[in-house]
């Protein structure tokens, strides 16, 4: 399978995915940022129209009343930490999840709320790099940064996760998966970063002019 192609739940594992949506969204005026309507979608919309094709089932790990999410259909995972402690906690809610729900998956992949441009080729390169490598994790990059927030995780590692989040303050993610063989899986950035993510205003307005690029390179 190449970078371009579509990819397809039958090239490796059933893997589900979390859309990480319990971000407080401060630099943007607070609310749910992936409810942010670019090019007559939600963001929301996008991304879960990016991750469903590659994946064998999708969650929003949210806080707060899961009702406002009711129209996506999704089964809405709340941190299992509290007080906000970042994306750790959920991927830690969505491993746990797993364990709990789905018995037999073994990966997880997660990707932010607020990333409307997923590669289409995301799960299964993640896959084949962590194969390859025998790798324990695997992390997204583009021009050479890594977006250690999408990435894939082994369910096996959750008690460790929680280890380090709960008794060892562990909040960076790029600090926890520094303890394990990562394999890291770069994406180019033309003709825009796949994993271009709307933080402030500014980015609302060059997802508008991203998404008719979008529309044209697929």
């Amino acid at each position: 399978m190449t970078s371009t192609d579509a990819a397809s739940p039958l090239d490796f594992p059933p893997t589900p995915a979390v859309i990480l949506a319990g971000g407080l969204a401060r630099r943007i005026g607070g609310g749910d940022k992936p409810m942010r309507e670019i090019g007559g979608q939600t963001i929301l919309n996008r991304v879960i129209a990016r991750l469903a094709p590659q994946c064998c089932g999708l969650i929003l790990n949210a806080n707060g009343n899961p009702a406002r999410f009711a129209a996506f259909g999704l089964p809405v995972v709340a941190d299992s930490v509290a007080d906000f402690p970042g994306p750790l906690a959920g991927i830690l809610a969505a491993l746990d999840w797993a364990a709990e729900q789905r018995s037999g998956i073994q990966w997880i992949v997660s990707t932010p709320g607020d990333c409307p441009f997923l590669p289409r080729d995301l799960v299964a390169r993640l896959h084949n790099a962590q194969g390859e490598q025998d790798a324990e994790l695997a992390v997204a990059v583009s021009d050479e940064r890594a977006h250690p927030v999408i990435g894939l995780w082994n369910v096996r590692l959750r008690d460790e996760l929680r280890q380090a989040l709960i008794s060892e303050g562990v909040r960076k993610v790029d600090r926890w998966t520094a303890r394990y063989r990562l394999a890291a899986v770069s994406w180019p950035t033309a003709p825009f970063d796949p994993f271009f993510n709307i933080n402030t205003t500014d980015d609302l307005a060059e997802a508008e002019r991203l998404v008719a690029l979008d529309a044209t390179a697929a």
